[in-house]
């Protein structure tokens, strides 16, 4: 391979992996602040799940994906997974 297209290739995936780090350390800070919110559910005895709350947000995370020029079924997908990875979470701690 040329030693430009090394070196292109190389600052992608390096920019990759910084990306993939932002990603990493944002979903351990928003499971810290929904661990929170788990918890004054748990000792308000207030459902683990919010679907109207889910609803909104999945429509807010397709639009700015849509201003991002990112796939929006992917992004709903994306959100949907945490969502249900949140309400799994905070169904264990009403246990």
């Amino acid at each position: 391979m040329d030693d430009d297209i090394n070196t292109i290739l190389k600052s992608h995936r390096d920019s990759i992996d910084r990306l993939d780090a932002i990603l990493v350390y944002t979903l351990a800070e928003r499971f810290k602040h929904t661990q929170e919110v788990g918890k004054l559910k748990a000792k308000n005895n207030i459902r683990p799940s919010d679907p109207e709350r889910e609803a909104k947000q999945i429509k807010r995370l397709e639009h700015l994906a849509k201003e991002a020029d990112l796939d929006p079924i992917f992004a709903k997908k994306l959100l949907t997974f945490v969502i249900s990875e949140v309400i799994r979470h905070h169904e264990s701690l009403q246990q």
